[in-house]
């Protein structure tokens, strides 16, 4: 690939390694996968525990853990400006053209989507939640996603149902918006070698244990189940506040010794969790893309979830039972569940998903958005000030105030420590192994 013609991306995301999650995963194998593809990926987060600085992490990524300390949920504290000046020196060092943030609930990601976009950078924003519209929390969440996103290239959701939920929230015009869905690395989740015996069925879930994942239906699913179907088993993997719900009814129904609770369990350890149960159970009340199911069905466990959000477009008819977010229907879904079993082949379905997702794939159609937003019209700093003037009567004005600001502390900035006085990071040339590797995976 042209020199000229690679993308120089910075993902940015208050979700990243070490901790684990959905957001944490897709950042990581994107990155993975653009790398081989010949652009250079740069990650920016806030420091973990005392890892700060700068790492490196498999096939040369380049992540800044920058010195801000996590507030509440991962998330750092809303500073607006503090964060202008270490943002501004990484884009100039590493020469970034294209700053790509994650998830809404990210503050480090508005912000340095804020920040590339008062130094004329183009940037990409991916949507990894469903939120609503009546709450608080989300009233506050939608107007500052309006704001991010009033001057944004391009958009990326992870489902059809996500970019509904997203441009409703946003106001960004639909064609800005590109579905580009989750994968799953299917060498790392196989099935076991052995079929196991069908004698006692064992029922896995993994989750974090709060409302929001429907840690609330498990309380009455579980024991409902036990009391139908005496050889099936549950393992419960995850924590949370709900953990106490769950093990107060272990304990109710005397269910000891057919529930078990592992607490959180980590990423490595999930698939041999997954591999001793023959269907997986998700109970979300709310899902823009469930990588949870992908990464069960790649090990060949039949899903029971809930149909929520994104969740009807994750795998095919055959390979889930679908049920409303209600313990009645969801018993009746895992006892039609039970009766497929015998019908299900786990190394068939891993090969079903070996085909349906893939990063690489992924990697590709966001390279075209990438390319879309490289081909986007350079519109002057007082003409983008304007599309924050629509956000509202009171919040457009308050966002353009905010906006302005921020080009007057960035032109101080420039006259305090010139452009040209950042010294530039020389790109990393690629050995003549890990060029063969690239073609081969091209």
């Amino acid at each position: 690939m042209d020199k000229q013609l690679r993308h120089r991306i910075l993902m940015v995301s208050d979700f990243y390694y070490p901790n684990f999650g959905g957001v944490e995963n897709h950042i990581y194998y994107l990155s993975q996968c653009l790398l081989q593809l010949g652009h250079k990926v740069v990650v920016l987060t806030h420091s973990y525990a005392n890892r700060s600085g700068v790492r490196y992490m498999t096939g040369s990524l380049k992540v800044y853990y920058m010195p801000w300390r996590p507030f509440v949920l991962q998330n750092t504290l809303p500073t607006i400006y503090l964060s202008l000046p270490i943002i501004r020196t990484i884009l100039i060092r590493e020469r970034i053209t294209v700053v790509h943030g994650h998830q809404a609930f990210s503050t480090l990601c508005h912000e340095a989507l804020m920040h590339a976009r008062t130094m004329g950078y183009k940037v990409v924003f991916t949507d990894h939640s469903l939120y609503g519209f009546a709450d608080v929390g989300s009233i506050h969440m939608n107007k500052v996603l309006q704001f991010s996103l009033a001057d944004i290239d391009q958009a990326i959701c992870v489902s059809h149902t996500s970019k509904e939920n997203t441009v409703l929230r946003s106001g960004i015009p639909p064609e800005k918006v590109f579905v580009i869905p989750n994968a799953v690395d299917t060498a790392m989740f196989t099935p076991a070698h052995k079929r196991l015996d069908c004698d006692t069925i064992v029922i896995v879930v993994i989750s974090r244990l709060v409302y929001r994942k429907g840690a609330d239906l498990l309380v009455e699913v579980i024991p409902e189940v036990c009391n139908l179907f005496p050889n099936v088993r549950f393992i419960v993997g995850g924590d949370g506040p709900k953990r106490v719900r769950l093990e107060e009814m272990r304990e109710k129904h005397s269910l000891q010794d057919r529930v078990d609770m592992l607490g959180a369990v980590p990423h490595a350890q999930v698939r041999s969790v997954l591999i001793s149960g023959h269907i997986f159970l998700n109970s979300s009340l709310t899902e823009a893309f469930c990588i949870a199911i992908l990464e069960a069905a790649s090990c060949g466990l039949l899903t029971v979830s809930t149909k929520v959000g994104g969740v009807p477009e994750v795998l095919p008819d055959d390979m889930i039972v679908l049920a409303e977010p209600d313990p009645y229907d969801m018993v009746q879904a895992i006892k039609k569940a039970i009766h497929m079993l015998p019908f299900i082949d786990p190394h068939l379905m891993h090969n079903r998903m070996k085909s349906l997702y893939s990063w690489h794939d992924v990697a590709k159609r966001t390279e075209v958005v990438y390319d879309r937003a490289r081909q986007c019209s350079k519109k002057d700093f007082l003409h983008c000030l304007s599309r924050y003037l629509r956000c509202g009567a009171w919040a457009g004005k308050i966002f353009f105030l905010v906006m302005l600001l921020n080009f007057l502390l960035l032109s101080l900035l420039q006259i305090w420590q010139p452009w040209e006085n950042i010294e530039e990071v020389p790109d990393m040339e690629l050995t003549q192994d890990q060029q063969e590797d690239i073609q081969l995976n091209s």
